[in-house]
Parts: structure tokens; sequence; C-alpha cells
């Protein structure tokens, strides 16, 4: 089992679930059944997750963050408890998955001479463009 897998497996023991009604399908059903299920995990107390990973999870997360750093995935689309559950654990482990991975440093590059002289030359050619727009006067 790879690093990654097991801070996985570790988060899992720190899910919690609540099942709460849901729009969608169902028919009848969605008006008696809790079927939507909402995963919660604490990611500042955590501590499975490595301290480096928890503000890419953060960005990643975007809305589903909440102001005291609890992660909310809400899964809907699925008629069951159980589908739904499956669905949002799936969503979560994605989600973990990308965060726990550490971005490629970026290593900066000059522009070629080619490049830049196909840019200089473009930009030739616009301030020609614009110069044949200028305000000309033709007395007739």
């Amino acid at each position: 089992m790879s690093d990654t897998e097991a801070v996985i497996q570790a988060c899992h023991s720190e899910l919690t679930f609540d099942f709460v009604r849901a729009s969608g399908p169902g028919g009848q059903n969605v008006n008696k059944v809790a079927t939507s299920a909402q995963l919660r995990f604490d990611v500042k107390a955590s501590h499975a997750v490595p301290e480096e990973a928890k503000p890419r999870l953060r960005h990643l997360a975007g809305r589903r963050w909440t102001e005291a750093g609890i992660l909310i995935i809400e899964a809907r689309r699925h008629r069951t408890q159980e589908a739904n559950r499956a669905d949002a654990l799936s969503r979560f482990d994605e989600l973990l998955r990308r965060a726990l991975e550490k971005p490629k440093r970026r290593l900066p590059t000059k522009a070629t001479a080619a490049a830049r002289e196909r840019r200089l030359a473009s930009k030739k050619r616009t301030g020609e463009i614009k110069r044949g727009r200028q305000g000309r006067t033709y007395d007739s």
C-alpha cells in the first residue's frame, strides 16, 4: 500500500456521515427517506493529513470548505443511502489524492529567439492595422 493510500485509509476513520432528505430522483420516497449523504471531515483536527497537503486541500475544496476548517461533501445523485454514501466517499478519496500530490516545481524558461521575433512581428502588424484606421480626411 502506497503512502497516499495509507493516508486515505487513515482519514476514513475520521469521517462522519449525516443523512438528510434530498430533492431529486426517488418519487414519493424522496419525501419520506433521508437518502442524501453529507460527508464531513475536520481537516484542521486531522492528524492523518500531512500539514503541507492541508492548504492544497483547502484550495481544491473551494465552497465545500467551512470557516471552521471542515470539508463537507454532499451526495444526492442516487436513490439510495448506500449509493450516495459510496459516491461521497469516492469523491472525497479523489479530492484527497489530488491534494496529496506534490506540485511539480516550475523551472523558469526564456522565450526562444524565434518566439520573440514572432511576437514582435505580430505587434508590428497590429500597429500597421491601427495606423491604417487613423482619421484621414478625403476632400472630394
